[in-house]
Formats: C-alpha cells, sequence, structure tokens
C-alpha cells in the first residue's frame, strides 16, 4: 500500500521508482570487465613479452634459495643465480619495504628490480598500506599514497649506489622495476621517483626506465597517472578488484574477512558518483600509466576462452568500476596473472608465426609501435587537460616537459632537478624529511610522520 494512499498517483510513481532501480541493478549486475576496454586497441606481442617474464621473476622473490627452488613454476623462474645482484627479506629491509631482488637479465639486456606482493602475515606491510589518507602527500603536482611513497625512497636510497653503477656499467641495457600488489604501488611510485631524479643514477635517458605494475593498487592522481605513462605500464587481469576500487587501502584490509561485501557495497556507491565529479577530485586515486587489461572470459559463457591483451592510455573510464564477479579476488593472484599473460603471449606469437612476418617488418612494425605510442600517450595528455584534470597540462614534446610547466605543490612536491625551482625539494630534502638514523645509523621512519594526519 502506498505510503500516502490518498493520493491516487502515488502508486505509479512507486512502480516506477522501483522498475528504475531494478533496471539500475540488473545493469549493474551485467556489467562485465570487457566493457572497461572494448574500444582499447590490440596489444602486440613485442610490447607484452616482458609480462608474464616479469612474473616470474617476481615470484621468484617468495623463494628462500633460487638454487633449491620449492614453489617453481611450470617454465621456471628463468633466473641464473649467478646474474643474481642481490636478494632482500624484511630483516634486511627492516620493516620499510617489501622484499625484492636486483636481477641482471644479460639475455634481455635488462636490469631488473623485482618487489613482492602483500604478505598477510606481515605487520609491516599493513603499516605501508595503512599509513595513507585521502589527499594526505603530494608529490610532483599531484597525489601519491603516503606509505607506498616511503617505500619506494626507501629501496632507492639503500640500492641507488649499485643501480648507478649497472646502469654505467651497461649503457644499452633497460632499468626496469616490477611488483605484484603491494609492491605494484611501490615500483610504480619507485620509477616515478627515478624519473625525476635521474641525476641520482647517471643522467639515465628517460627511455630506458621502464615499469610493469602487475595488478597494481590505486597510487596516484589521475594527471600524474596519465603523465607517467611513457614510462609506467599496470597490468590487469579480468576482474581484479584491486584496480578497481578507490576505496582506501586501510578499508580493504581492515575488512578482509567481508571484502566482498564491502566490493559490492562500493560497487554501488561508485554507481552513484558521477564521473565528472570522479575526474575533478584532485586527491582520487587511480591504476598508473598505460594499462594493459587481459580478458579472458565473456558474459553469460562458462569457463576461460583464449586470453586477448587490449592497451590504451585512458583518461575518463580508467577501471572506475568494480566487477560483481566470483572471480574478483582471484584474478588478482600473481600465479593466475603469469599463467594467462604466458598464454595469451603465446597465442599473440602464434598468429605472428602464421602470417610469417619477415624480420624487417617487424623491426618496422616495433618502431611504428613506438610512433604509435607516443601519440596515443600525447592524445591523453591534451584529453586529460580537455577534461579539467586538477594538475593535468600538456608537455612541449613526448617524454620531456617544460620548466615553466611543472606544477608547484608546496613543500611536500619533491622532484630531483636542479633546474626546477628552490621551492621544490631535492632528493636528499625528500629522505630527510621521510627519514632519520637511529642510534646504530640505520635509516628509520620518523615516527612524527607515521601519526600525522
Amino acid at each position: 500500500m502506498s505510503i500516502l494512499c490518498g493520493l491516487p498517483c502515488i502508486p505509479l510513481l512507486e512502480c516506477v521508482y522501483c522498475l528504475a532501480c531494478a533496471r539500475w541493478a540488473l545493469k549493474r549486475c551485467l556489467y562485465t570487465a570487457g566493457h572497461d576496454s572494448e574500444t582499447w586497441g590490440v596489444a602486440t606481442p613485442e610490447e607484452f613479452e616482458p609480462v608474464p617474464r616479469l612474473c616470474r621473476y617476481i615470484l621468484a622473490v617468495y623463494e628462500d634459495d633460487l638454487r633449491n627452488p620449492l614453489w617453481e613454476p611450470p617454465k621456471g623462474y628463468g633466473i641464473d643465480p649467478d646474474c643474481l645482484v642481490l636478494k632482500k627479506n624484511y630483516e634486511e629491509t627492516h620493516g620499510l619495504a617489501p622484499p625484492y631482488l636486483l636481477y641482471l637479465d644479460h639475455d634481455h639486456a635488462d636490469i631488473v628490480l623485482a618487489i613482492r606482493g602483500l604478505n598477510l602475515a606481515k605487520e609491516s606491510d599493513y603499516a605501508l598500506l595503512l599509513d595513507n589518507k585521502l589527499g594526505k602527500r603530494k608529490y610532483d603536482g599531484g597525489y601519491v599514497h603516503n606509505g607506498l611513497l616511503k617505500a619506494a625512497a626507501c629501496v632507492l636510497n639503500a640500492e641507488c649506489d649499485i643501480l648507478k653503477e649497472l646502469v654505467e656499467k651497461y649503457p644499452n641495457y633497460t632499468l626496469t622495476f616490477t611488483g605484484h600488489s603491494l609492491g605494484a604501488g611501490v615500483s610504480a611510485l619507485l620509477t616515478m621517483v627515478v624519473a625525476q631524479n635521474r641525476d641520482r643514477l647517471a643522467n639515465i635517458d628517460r627511455r630506458r626506465i621502464r615499469c610493469y605494475a602487475i595488478a597494481p593498487a590505486r597510487c596516484m592522481s589521475l594527471n600524474l597517472a596519465v603523465r607517467y605513462a611513457d614510462v609506467i605500464n599496470s597490468v590487469v587481469l579480468q576482474d581484479d578488484f584491486l584496480p578497481r576500487t578507490a576505496t582506501p587501502l586501510e578499508d580493504i584490509f581492515k575488512s578482509l574477512f567481508c571484502l566482498p561485501c564491502l566490493l559490492c557495497l562500493r560497487c554501488m556507491g561508485d554507481t552513484c558518483i558521477p564521473e565528472d565529479k570522479m575526474l575533478k577530485d584532485p586527491r582520487r586515486l587511480y591504476a598508473p600509466g598505460r594499462l594493459y587489461h587481459i580478458v579472458e572470459r565473456k558474459p553469460f559463457r562458462c569457463g576461460r576462452f583464449p586470453p586477448v591483451v587490449k592497451t590504451a592510455v585512458p583518461v575518463d573510464g580508467r577501471f572506475e568500476r568494480i566487477v560483481l564477479s566470483c572471480n574478483a579476488t582471484s584474478d588478482h593472484a600473481i600465479i593466475w596473472i603469469e599463467r594467462e599473460a604466458e598464454r595469451a603471449l603465446e597465442l599473440m606469437r602464434e598468429k605472428d608465426h602464421t602470417l610469417e612476418i619477415p624480420a624487417k617488418q617487424r623491426m618496422e612494425r616495433q618502431e611504428s609501435l613506438a610512433k604509435e605510442h607516443g601519440v596515443e600517450y600525447e592524445a591523453a595528455l591534451r584529453r586529460a587537460v580537455s577534461l579539467d584534470v586538477p594538475h593535468a597540462f600538456t608537455p612541449s614534446r613526448y617524454g620531456t616537459f617544460d620548466e615553466e610547466d611543472s606544477q608547484q605543490s608546496g613543500g611536500d612536491c619533491s622532484t630531483g632537478s636542479s633546474a626546477r625551482s628552490k621551492s621544490v625539494e631535492t632528493w636528499d630534502e625528500l629522505i630527510e624529511r621521510l627519514f632519520e638514523r637511529d642510534e646504530s645509523g640505520l635509516m628509520v621512519l620518523k615516527k612524527p610522520l607515521l601519526g600525522s594526519s
């Protein structure tokens, strides 16, 4: 019965309202991950080739002894223990950063720093995730996750000398940062810090720096996510929840045992927020850089299909909606991502082999791909400006930025170029502000910062 039964039009309005709610709920339930990337281009094997290999390097961080591995994947880790430069565990990082390894990959002319994902049994990992509040930390004209930035600064401060030595010794090698989940966020921010402080690594060419963030947490504001798309790449498997939810990480992991309920509620809440309002929130964090989306399931169909990899540098529609799926959490697992990425790469190579593309045309395609990525990157920057994304600006040319265009963001913003304004803090000032030395000479986080709001 109508609440206001005296008015005959009210029951009709109630019916219309109920139908509208049912239609909204149906659309949300039928929303699939394929909608996120349906307009994106298809990735090529040349650009996607590092992904499964780097996934295996990340898995190798979990091993105690790489000469006697316990959880080796079917294809192995692909690591020569003799070329392992270093490997650090929680005791050696003192809980300031997740465990990581530094590997000299001579087969692919690559210097790789791989960082593991979240360890549910380690309080130090939770401390990194919980050390953040919306809009707490500014960096390079945008906002970043405070705890992950501290971990990135810690890693670079510890390994700066050895990285500089390797970069100088192997001038033709690329410098690759990679990680999964928590480690993906750290590696993405580490790449930003390195790109802004290239003088700390023998003035390394920006084009030699790259990052592959596997299933990353949202760790930087939209203007930074687009601006660093020339060096940062994010890989997302189908319905993975973490790159999609803007829920603060502390809320996610505090509610770990009722995560499906939290995701469902967040999904409903996000649906009611207009996208232009999301875009204009300067503190809202996003998955970083260029996005690679591995799609392997289709709506109303059972089982997995041959995976297809889509890629783009989106501004709007950047994984804004959570997918209500029973695979939202399992698609976050690094083991599944490595397996499906390898399958996708094999299918790409089989297609190329069927087409019998000559070597010369392959080289031309790689050059054409680099140009296409450059054009797409510049178009994304212009679109960010046209959509009035806070602090977005158009650079003078691909990969470089005018000094006068650099955003001034007060005492919390940091860059490493001495040509920038003196009001922007240097790398040494950033380290001095975030860390201090204890009585034994070890670098530790300043306690006031952990408790600051």
